[in-house]
């Protein structure tokens, strides 16, 4: 199964998810995230909230929808966009669309303990909306 996690800068929430879902879902799935305008990096506080959980991010990298294989691209099962206060980026395809709203938890107010329980927050909520998801695909929903 391909599985998109798609925002607009690639920084933090769709790269959480694309480090939970491949550890959670597991490597018979081919999971990618990528950004409309991606920001040229992985945000420090989404590797370091990823790797509390013994879960490496430092190798993956803050990407286009137009740097992924075309092969995947053209046989994407899911994308699932992870944006709240922004416009989410549309994929006009035939995978099935799956919008998750997740708040983003880089607010440059915040103190670094809050940031850090943002990005804990963020990590956690998208967790649990892929344990259901999972629960959603094994039921063949």
């Amino acid at each position: 199964m391909n599985i998109l996690f798609l925002c607009v800068a690639n920084s933090a929430r769709s790269q959480i998810a694309e480090g939970l879902a491949k550890a959670m879902l597991g490597s018979n799935h081919n999971i990618h995230s990528a950004g409309s305008i991606p920001s040229g990096k992985v945000h420090p506080n989404a590797k370091d909230t990823m790797m509390d959980i013994n879960i490496d991010i430092s190798k993956q990298y803050s990407k286009s929808i137009n740097e992924l294989d075309n092969f995947f691209m053209d046989n994407l099962d899911y994308v699932i966009t992870l944006c709240a206060e922004e416009v989410c980026p549309i994929l006009n395809n035939k995978a099935k669309k799956i919008h998750w709203p997740n708040p983003d938890p880089d607010n440059k107010l915040h103190s670094d303990l809050q940031l850090r329980t943002s990005f804990q927050n963020t990590r956690n909520n998208i967790s649990s909306l892929i344990k259901d998801f999972k629960i959603s695909i094994l039921n063949g929903e």
